[in-house]
């Protein structure tokens, strides 16, 4: 019976170990010689603190500060159990455990935190293509491997003092079996361009071990064939007549670069001169980078030189390239310079703003679209009426009901006719507007004033027509309203 008691005690032991302490912190990187503060606590006071450090077990007593592990906190009453180490061996590297029992019972829990003593890697190796040179487009790779570090070294890639992101692959660490040293390898790749030759491709491992991050590098030699910095014919401006004038074209290329001026019927390959044409064709000359100035002097310049087109060949092993120059005396225009895209975009705009205003002036001049609601449109004016208002005169345009394919010039007719007959039928008097009145010695007369008695004259007169522009499709009525004046507006007349 009495082992129940014993196994139950342990499995207790088991749950509580570790379940309840606070240990910070949890993972520390330090170099040989460095300090460490390393702290456990439970919410509850403890009796004792005890710390394991490299396999040896110190208890710490907070009135004790003279060993090489001391105590730290704010007490054990606290449940506070610290751990000062002042001086880190490299022997130390692995797990530093904390036991903390409490004021009452038996039971006392753990904590664990892992330290790592830092070491230094070996310096790192940066594998590489054997041959020397490589040419443009190539596919490069390499390999840096930094081994035999604790922990495991960081790796960055460098072109000159630019990092390198696109290429890099992920980094790999081993270890050897039964060692805690770490090698990690990473691999970069890159298709090569004109602009890499001549940098330097680095390898930079960083350490905490290390005082300051070491490197292996090797530069790149990048062949390509010559390439021209601006593109189209080139102007030479600025030049005297008569005096000497020099045409200098600006190029890249690796290997160095062969040119050859033609003047004419003439070749000139430097170092060689014309004395023809005054001329001296000068060494390419390296500016540095890949980058070249070739030269032709022109001992004195004419005007036959100013109309002629001089044509520069440079080749090397992997290409040639070939320039057009010509000559002007005049300055050098000042002003921004457009490129090729800027100048479409401002003549597709300005042919766009052109096209609109000429869809405006036309819409309006033929009555269409947004315009022609204007001769469409139902209107209605009074004519001017007389001082006794016994006339009234009114105008109303109503929607053509004839066929869209009846001609203006029937239209015309009709319009034509009307007036004709209201002209020919009655008498045209002083006024445009005015009453008839009966003949007295004739009976018929009189009984046709009686008949017309109360009847308005008037004339309809047609303006102008335009043969080029026909009237618009509508059929314009006219209609003559009489009123009866009263008896006292007679007598007001009179």
């Amino acid at each position: 019976m009495a082992v129940l008691p014993a196994l139950f005690g342990l499995l207790l032991a088991t749950v509580v170990t570790g379940q309840n302490v606070d240990i910070s912190p949890k993972e520390a990187v330090r170099r040989a010689g460095d300090d460490l503060m390393v702290l456990c606590k439970v919410p509850y006071p403890i009796d004792s603190c005890r710390m394991t450090v490299g396999g040896k077990s110190y208890r710490l007593i907070p009135s004790n500060q003279d060993e090489e592990v001391v105590y730290s906190g704010q007490g054990l009453q606290y449940g506070e159990c610290g751990a000062h180490i002042k001086h880190i061996r490299e022997e130390w590297n692995g797990n530093i455990s904390c036991m903390l029992p409490p004021k009452s019972g038996s039971i006392e829990v753990t904590g664990a935190m892992r330290l790592l003593v830092a070491r230094a890697p070996g310096n790192p190796q940066l594998i590489s293509p054997p041959q020397s040179t490589f040419k443009e487009g190539d596919d490069f790779m390499a390999q840096c491997i930094v081994p035999d570090g604790r922990p495991a070294a960081k790796i960055t890639w460098y072109l000159d003092e630019v990092q390198l992101l696109a290429g890099v692959h992920q980094p790999i660490i081993t270890s050897e079996p039964g060692s805690d040293l770490q090698t990690i390898s990473q691999n970069v790749s890159r298709s090569l361009t004109a602009d890499d030759n001549g940098k330097k491709l680095v390898c930079r491992a960083e350490h905490e071990a290390l005082d300051g991050p070491k490197e292996a590098a090797r530069q790149l030699v990048v062949h390509y064939p010559p390439k021209r910095l601006e593109a189209g014919p080139i102007t030479i401006f600025g030049l005297k007549l008569g005096a000497e004038g020099r045409l200098n074209v600006s190029l890249r290329a690796n290997p160095p670069p062969a040119a050859e001026w033609t003047l004419g019927d003439a070749v000139l390959a430097p170092p060689a001169a014309d004395a023809e044409r005054s001329a001296v064709a000068l060494e390419p000359l390296h500016l540095g980078g890949g980058y070249y100035n070739i030269t032709l002097v022109l001992t004195r310049v004419a005007k036959e030189d100013v109309d002629r087109t001089y044509y520069l060949r440079v080749t090397n092993d992997l290409g040639r390239e070939e320039f057009a120059l010509r000559l002007s005396t005049m300055d050098e225009p000042a002003g921004v310079e457009l490129d090729t895209g800027a100048i479409v975009g401002i003549v597709i705009a300005v042919l766009l703003l052109l096209i609109a205003i000429f869809l405006v002036v036309f819409a309006k001049a033929t009555d269409r679209w947004c315009f022609a609601g204007r001769s469409r449109d139902h209107t209605k004016s009074s004519g001017e009426s007389t001082p006794a208002g016994d006339v009234l005169l009114e105008s109303v345009v109503l929607p053509s009901k004839t066929s869209d394919t009846e001609s203006a010039a029937g239209q015309k007719s009709r319009l034509s006719a009307l007036t004709a007959r209201v002209r020919a039928a009655l008498p045209r008097g002083r006024d445009r507007v005015q009453a008839a009145a009966p003949a007295p010695d004739v009976e018929g007369d009189k009984t046709l004033a009686d008949d017309k008695k109360g009847v308005i004259y008037a004339e309809l007169a047609l303006g102008e027509q335009n043969a080029e522009k026909p009237p618009p499709p509508s059929t314009e009525y006219a209609e003559i309203v009489c009123t009866e004046q009263s008896p006292q507006m007679k007598e007001n007349k009179e």
